[in-house]
């Protein structure tokens, strides 16, 4: 097993998940006049049970993976105000939403500068 493989464990998954929210949340703004857009967001439950499963595996063999591309953790946003055109995208909240993921990425890149600097330290020898 290579060490660079896992030097960065799961803060690297969560960096992609973070990355993604961000894209979904930044095109729901994009399409706040949209008329019948439905706003949508990833659905942490379900990544977080995929998570688990995939701890309690043995052997990759023993349960099915499930499928883990862009859009198999996405949901549909319940808006709190529905709009006349039917698009559910509400402009204050999408940029609250946004304000924190990008919070949680950044907090994410720090885990993951902390630990490239452990690796250049002992790679340094120090």
């Amino acid at each position: 097993m290579n060490l660079f493989d896992t030097a960065f464990g799961i803060h690297e998954r969560a960096l992609d998940l973070r990355a993604q929210r961000l894209e979904v949340i930044a095109s729901n703004i994009a399409n706040v006049d949209t008329p019948y857009y439905k706003a949508r967001d990833v659905d942490f439950k379900s990544v977080l049970n995929d998570a688990q499963q995939t701890l309690n595996t043995t052997q990759a063999g023993h349960m099915k993976s499930s499928a883990v591309g862009p859009q198999s953790h996405l949901v549909y946003s319940i808006p709190f105000n529905t709009s006349l055109d039917g698009n559910t995208v509400e402009l204050s909240v999408e940029q609250a939403k946004y304000g924190k993921a990008a919070a949680q990425y950044q907090a994410t890149l720090r885990f993951i500068e902390g630990d490239i600097s452990g690796i250049r330290k002992a790679l340094r020898g120090d």
